[in-house]
């Protein structure tokens, strides 16, 4: 199962209390404190995993509480502090506080990581000749994961485009392939290798009209466009569905740009599919003179033409890469 949000509850460990000690012995008329500082409480810190690609984790433990600092002792002796609790997440993954509807951070790359809660301050001995006090307590908060692909080239389209079988030729993803609406209804992620290097491509689900608004699978879709580097726009140019492919064209562009209008900034490859279906070349030449614009033209279940979008893709990549 995909999961690409969850609500987390941490809480950060209490610090230890600070010790009353005193030092006496035969030769000391009046007893020295010594009491040490109590050990400071653990840290919740979460941090990006380039193994994990969903937050499926979180549906079965959605509390994290920190180990407390250990308290002071006598003769000076210093509680130790306790370890900092690690959550492991995906990269791509947006961590935000419900309190006050704040971003601590948008953990992009593999080993970024936040202080999602600090440890609280161990307290004071009586070493300092002060009055002791007791350990501070660990900061809590409930907080929402929210996880967005980070992926070189994201595959969008209509239900029954082909996005799944296009991902299944070129690299090593498997999703579910078949001939109904709505067959992936979660994202994919897959590697392109090549002998000039690799990328990743991202499957995403089909969209419907109205998606920007939350119809059909709606913004569990748009969400995960939004870092991919080139949009490889693929059309049924065939209209197996009886639909047109012109209006697939220009309604998909809609919906993303009703969503944010940075999406159609972005580069965009549009594929014609299906070419291997004969009514495909008549609609090819219709959808070029209203769209006005080029087309790669393939047949995922055939085979034809995946070389030459693929090595297109990666020098596209590799520009945007230098320009950097």
């Amino acid at each position: 199962m995909f999961i690409d949000r969850a609500k987390i509850y941490v809480k950060a460990g209490e610090g230890g209390d600070g010790c009353t000690s005193h030092y006496r012995d035969r030769y000391t008329r009046h007893p020295i404190p010594d009491g040490g500082d109590g050990g400071w409480g653990g840290d919740i810190i979460i941090r990006a995993d380039e193994n994990l690609q969903t937050l499926y984790d979180f549906q079965y433990r959605r509390h994290f509480r920190a180990k407390g600092g250990q308290n002071g002792s006598g003769k000076g002796k210093k509680g130790r502090d306790a370890q900092p609790l690690l959550i492991l997440v995906p990269p791509g993954t947006i961590i935000k506080e419900i309190s006050n509807n704040t971003t601590l951070r948008d953990l992009i790359a593999s080993n970024d990581e936040v202080i999602a809660a600090q440890g609280g301050r161990g307290g004071r001995g009586n070493w300092t000749k002060r009055l002791t006090t007791k350990g501070a307590l660990g900061e809590e908060k409930e907080l929402v994961l929210e996880l967005k692909f980070v992926a070189d080239v994201g595959i969008v389209g209509y239900p029954n485009a082909g996005k799944s079988t296009l991902i299944s030729k070129i690299t090593n993803a498997r999703p579910k392939i078949a001939s109904y609406p709505f067959t992936t209804k979660n994202p994919f992620l897959g590697v392109v290798k090549l002998p000039a290097g690799e990328f990743v491509a991202a499957d995403i689900p089909g969209l419907i009209d109205g998606a920007h608004s939350g119809k059909g699978l709606g913004l569990d879709f748009l969400r995960h466009i939004e870092r991919t580097k080139i949009l490889l726009h693929l059309v049924d140019m065939a209209g197996v569905d009886t639909r047109s492919p012109i209006d697939d064209y220009v309604n998909l562009n809609k919906e993303l740009g009703f969503y944010s209008e940075l999406l159609l900034d972005k580069p965009q490859v549009v594929v014609a599919n299906k070419m291997d279906l004969p009514q495909a070349k008549d609609n090819l030449k219709s959808f070029k003179k209203a769209c006005t614009v080029d087309c790669i033209e393939i047949s995922a279940l055939k085979g034809q033409g995946l070389k030459e979008l693929v090595w297109e893709l990666r020098k596209m990549i590799k520009n945007q890469r230098a320009s950097a």
